[in-house]
C-alpha cells in the first residue's frame, strides 16, 4: 500500500444537495493520518476509516495490521510531511437513481470536473445516447426524465398525471372482458389493455 509523496487523495461521499455546507480541509486529514501512522496508532487510524471500511475490518484487526506494517507506515508519514506533498480532495455526488458525479475540491469549494458528468449534461449527441443507455439499463425513471428535453419531459409527466387521475376509481371504469383479455377506456383519452396469465391479471399495454 504505497502513497505517492506528491499527492494524497481524500475521498468524500456527498448526498445530493449538500454542496453548500462547509467541508474539512483535506490537509488536516492528511496531517492527522501522518501523525497516526508515525506513532503506529491503530485506534486513531481506525477512527478515520469509513463505516463500510470499519465493517470490513474490526478495530483489533486494524491495530494488528498497523503493528505489522509499522515500517511502511513510518515511510508514509515522512512522505506526507514532505514539502512537495499536496492534498487533493474528490467527492462522489450520488443522485437518488444511483447516478454518480465526480467533483474536485478547490479553494474550499467543490467543482464538477466535466459537464458530461452531470446527468442530463451531455455535450455531444454520443454522450446523450450513452446517458440514455445507462438510465434505461438501470430502469431509472428519474434518470430518464433528466435526459429528456424539457418539452418532452413536461408532455410525458402531464400524460402520466392524466392517466393517474383517470385510474383513481378503477371500479367505475367500463372494463370489456373477452376470455383472458380485457380492454379499458380511461377518462382523459387513455386506453389500457389487460391480460390474464396463470389466473393473474396484468397490464399488457397502455397509452
Amino acid at each position: 500500500m504505497k502513497i505517492s509523496p506528491a499527492v494524497l487523495l481524500v475521498f468524500i461521499s456527498l448526498p445530493c444537495g449538500c454542496l453548500g455546507r462547509s467541508v474539512p480541509d483535506p490537509k488536516d486529514a492528511a496531517k492527522a493520518y501522518a501523525e497516526a501512522a508515525a506513532k503506529g496508532n491503530g485506534d486513531a487510524i481506525y477512527e478515520m476509516m469509513t463505516e463500510s471500511a470499519q465493517k470490513a475490518r474490526s478495530r483489533d484487526e486494524v491495530k494488528r495490521l498497523v503493528a505489522s506494517e509499522r515500517t511502511e507506515l513510518t515511510e508514509q508519514a515522512k512522505a506526507l510531511g514532505a514539502k512537495d506533498t499536496r492534498a487533493e480532495a474528490t467527492a462522489r455526488l450520488r443522485f437518488r437513481d444511483g447516478e454518480e458525479t465526480a467533483l474536485e475540491l478547490k479553494d474550499g469549494k467543490f467543482w464538477i470536473t466535466s459537464a458530461g458528468a452531470v446527468p442530463g449534461g451531455a455535450r455531444t449527441p454520443e454522450e446523450a445516447l450513452d446517458q440514455l443507455r445507462r438510465v434505461v439499463a438501470r430502469r431509472s425513471y428519474a434518470g430518464l426524465m433528466r435526459v429528456l428535453t424539457p418539452a418532452t419531459r413536461a408532455a410525458i409527466e402531464q400524460d402520466l398525471r392524466s392517466l393517474v387521475g383517470g385510474l383513481e376509481h378503477p371500479e367505475t371504469l367500463p372494463v370489456q372482458v373477452s376470455g383472458d383479455s380485457a380492454n379499458v377506456n380511461v377518462v382523459g383519452g387513455h386506453h389500457v389493455r389487460l391480460k390474464r396469465e396463470g389466473g393473474v391479471w396484468r397490464v399488457d399495454d397502455f397509452d
